[in-house]
């Protein structure tokens, strides 16, 4: 039994020893020993955390506190729909957020999904077939066309041709052959191992087994995943940030003039119920429900441009995001191969005769297959060959090529080539062989330096390069008896170029990266010529591109000093697993917000890792979109651009409405801090009752129709926000409160007075039940009250935008805002005028002179701030 770590690649007679076995497999009594030791051959996940506990986790937020504090209020005021309401809210919330919670274990557990539920092997000498859950070190396994490999694995004879995309990222199938390894390559790519959960698309082999369980490729990438943490959101942090600073604001006003209310002489009811609204002025009940609806509108806009989000607070992060790091194939390019260039020793790359046989005889060695939908099927270079010499007019008929093969000798990755002899009809046979030009070039007998020139050429301009050649046997030859005899002594008959092209739309979505303050980096298992070929086609690496040709040997010095040097974009070619975590990681070490596509197993740590990882909806694996936070249902680089944009414009959004629920809050202080300082000779000109009219009736609609605000011209022309930018900022309060909120005061307080002393009041002057100036005062409440919510219609055109003037974004751009206003009008003209809800709210109904009054409030509150934005305006293109 082994009892150190193997090397899988060490000879096969000593790796036979080390893990006692032979011909035979294990006895079905060592395999059992085996398996104790071991475990079973499963990938397993972590214990799951107690669901109560995330949900009491989510139950004491902040924001959720300030909601249970507001929810008390309700009941306190003796509205007990209003408080189950919140508390409706409350448990809504929380349950969202322990969902997301969990998503990131399916991430581990949808690998299980990839293990094949039995395997056959060789135990006692005999095959039968196993739970493969039962597989341990040192036995022997059959691998099989169209199964998957139960295990990691050497093979020890045979071959195969193997899917190993969920691993690599590669489309195209590996061949797998018994036989010694190559020198220096890395693991995935040594031709004599497979790995678990990978598939066997051809051929047959016998294997030994040298990992299970954890100790698997697929095993590692889940241990990855589950030590990768996922960190909370920008948004997530600045909005516990600014609830507590509303709850300590809240909660220190609300004491403060406690005090200052009996020591001026107040009762200690009036007092408490001063405190109690200064309480409930100061909290935002409804900015946690406007931000979680603002973040699902977000959700489905980016569906309908075929990004689904599976994480609220993602929609926010991509419009902080600032480093995109995508892969190549399949999201930069059509994942299409095709015919790119040819060259020819006498002629070049001319077109003509040289071109066409040229072509027509790369076709001719391929083994793809046309199947009875009339599509081709097999490996994507072939296809591209068989498509290439179709497309000049030079077809192979497929079925007669397979039927005047003699010999056929498979691509060997070791030899880096592959070879048929085909019957010309002629009773002459004719060797073809393609490969890759240095390996082709040396079995050429007239070899020349230009053709490996050419080749150099071709592959700078980011194609693969493949040469063929050719010899043709004297009549009546026979057919050449091993693989050695027969590519030899061949004639060049040229070099053909095949090329990934990118999308069409991708060049103007990079641009746009670039005019928005992105860099964009590409991660990628392919070459660096080709990449950096792709990179430069569609603008990336403007001014400057790095490109890492082996970006597994870069060490963490060595990425933070690329990834930190200003105007430069970096392809990572020939990357693994641990390379686009080792990216996602510096990135993050170095305060970038980080988007990261992936399609792959593989792909899952770093998808886990990144704040935003991308998933390919189209060509991606079960277990990339379970670690993605945004699954790509078109696999399109534009559509991260698209989301990026919309990420911006919900988080404006976000601002614009926090601006307008935040700008009431002066206006409704306001009148209590007079009442208070005053020392109660000038009547409380608001009751709690009205400020909860207003926070949860009037305010909720026309918030909730900021966040469908459309972009704000040139927000993909603007660098993204620092990540230490808070969701709130000085700007915004004085904004807020320094313009908006006071201006909205002012105007209120005048309205109180204006009824009052129109009345004959006199500070002082008894306004109790009752008395000759109550009905007076009731009045004036109501016109404070009714105020406050005709400053709330300045305020929400006032907030559409933060820099634009409201002309070019358009008045009647936003029709749910226009609906929301004309709910709020009318639900206070029901508080105002329904003698059933004036004796519960203290309202009165308003004489037309008052109405007329507020009725300019609007223009007023709007007018102000938009003298204020058009001189932000105009001081900054004064600096420019």
């Amino acid at each position: 039994m082994p009892t150190k770590a193997l090397d899988p690649l060490e000879p096969l007679p000593l790796l036979r020893r080390e893990l006692g076995t032979g011909e035979r497999g294990l006895s079905a009594r060592e395999a059992a020993r085996r398996l104790a030791v071991y475990g079973p051959n499963e990938v397993h996940s972590k214990a799951h955390t107690s669901l109560g506990r995330e949900l009491v986790r989510q139950l004491i937020h902040p924001l959720a506190l300030l909601l249970w504090a507001a929810g008390t209020l309700a009941f306190v005021a003796r509205i007990g729909v209003l408080g189950w309401a919140i508390v409706a809210v409350i448990l809504v919330n929380a349950a969202f957020a322990v969902l997301q919670e969990r998503q990131a274990q399916a991430a581990v557990e949808t690998l299980a999904r990839y293990l094949p539920t039995h395997a056959v092997v060789i135990r006692d000498g005999r095959r039968q077939t196993v739970e493969a859950r039962d597989l341990v070190p040192g036995d022997l396994v059959v691998l099989d066309e169209g199964e998957r490999i139960p295990a990691d694995a050497r093979l020890t004879e045979g071959g195969i041709e193997a899917d190993l995309s969920m691993l690599t990222g590669e489309s195209a199938p590996a061949e797998r052959l018994a036989g010694p390894g190559l020198v220096g390559a890395p693991l995935l790519q040594e031709p004599n191992l497979v790995f678990s959960g990978t598939t066997c698309t051809g051929g047959q082999a016998q294997a030994v087994v040298f990992a299970t369980g954890a100790h698997t490729e697929i095993g590692r990438i889940a241990a990855l995943s589950q030590r990768t943490r996922r960190d909370p959101s920008p948004l997530e942090q600045q909005v516990k940030k600014v609830a507590w600073l509303i709850a300590a604001v809240a909660v220190a006003m609300g004491a403060v003039f406690l005090v200052i209310g009996v020591a001026v002489g107040l009762p200690l009811t009036d007092s408490l119920m001063f405190a109690i609204g200064l309480l409930v002025a100061n909290v935002p009940e409804g900015l946690l429900p406007t931000i979680t609806l603002a973040l699902a509108v977000g959700v489905r806009v980016l569906a309908r441009q075929g990004a689904v989000i599976k994480r609220l607070s993602a929609v926010e992060t991509l419009g902080s995001t600032n480093v995109i790091c995508t892969d190549k194939t399949g999201t930069l390019t059509q994942n299409r191969m095709r015919l790119q260039a040819t060259w020819t020793p006498s002629h070049g790359s001319d077109d003509g005769l040289w071109t066409g046989e040229l072509v027509r005889t790369s076709a001719l060695c391929t083994t793809v297959v046309r199947e009875d939908d009339g599509e081709l099927h097999g490996d994507p270079t072939e296809i591209a060959l068989v498509e290439g010499a179709a497309a000049h007019s030079t077809p192979v008929d497929l079925a007669n090529r397979d039927a005047c093969c003699r010999a056929r000798f498979r691509f060997d990755p070791r030899l880096r080539l592959m070879s048929v002899i085909q019957d010309d009809g002629a009773n002459r046979l004719r060797v073809i062989v393609k490969g890759a030009p240095e390996a082709v070039l040396n079995h050429v007998a007239d070899s020349t330096a230009a053709a490996a020139e050419a080749a150099e050429q071709l592959a700078r301009d980011g194609m693969r390069v493949l040469a063929v050649a050719v010899r043709e046997l004297p009549p009546g030859a026979a057919c050449p008896a091993g693989r050695q005899d027969t590519e030899t002594e061949l004639r060049l008959l040229g070099l053909v170029g095949l090329y990934d092209p990118p999308r069409s739309e991708v060049a103007a979505a990079v641009q746009r990266c670039h005019e928005a303050g992105l860099r964009v980096h590409i991660v990628t298992g392919d070459n660096g010529a080709t990449a950096a070929a792709v990179a430069r086609e569609v603008g990336i690496g403007a001014p400057h591109l790095h490109v890492v040709a082996q970006s597994e040997s870069v060490n963490d010095h060595e990425l933070d000093h690329l990834l930190t040097r200003p105007d430069t974009e970096i392809v990572f070619a020939r990357s693994s697993p641990e390379t686009k975590l080792k990216v996602a990681d510096a990135l993050r070490a170095h305060k970038q917000i980080v988007a990261m596509t992936g399609d792959g197993v593989n792909d899952a740590p770093a998808l886990h890792r990144a704040h935003i990882g991308v998933a390919m909806g189209l060509s991606g694996t079960d277990v990339a979109r379970e670690a993605s936070t945004m699954v790509l249902t078109d696999d399109n680089f534009a559509t991260i651009v698209a989301a990026i944009e919309s990420g911006r414009r919900v988080y404006d959004n976000v601002r614009k409405f926090i601006v307008y629920i935040f700008a009431h809050a002066p206006a409704e202080v306001i009148p209590f801090l007079v009442f208070a300082l005053s020392a109660g000779t000038v009547p409380l000109p608001l009751t709690v009752l009205q400020i909860l009219a207003v926070d949860l009736g009037t305010e909720t609609l026309p918030a909730l129709a900021l966040g469908r605000e459309k972009a704000e011209p040139g927000v993909m022309s603007r660098p993204p926000r620092p990540s230490t930018q808070g969701v709130i900022s000085r700007d915004m309060l004085i904004r807020s409160w320094g313009y908006l909120g006071i201006v909205s005061a002012g105007l209120v307080m005048t309205a109180f007075f204006y009824v009052l002393w129109r009345a004959g009041w006199h500070p002082g002057d008894a306004t109790a039940p009752g008395s000759p100036l109550h009905h007076a005062y009731v009045t004036a409440t109501t016109a404070t009250f009714a105020g406050i919510v005709t400053c709330q219609i300045g305020t929400a055109f006032a907030a559409r935008t933060d820099h634009a003037a409201l002309r070019d974004i358009g008045f009647f751009t936003n029709l749910l805002l226009l609906a929301g206003i004309a709910f709020e009008l009318v639900f206070t003209a029901v508080l105002v005028y329904l003698p059933p809800l004036q004796g519960i709210f203290g309202t009165a109904a308003l004489p037309l002179d008052v109405v007329a009054l507020i009725a300019v409030f609007p223009v007023l509150v709007w007018g102000t701030d938009e003298l204020r934005r058009r001189g932000r305006r105009t001081r900054a293109h004064t600096l420019r």
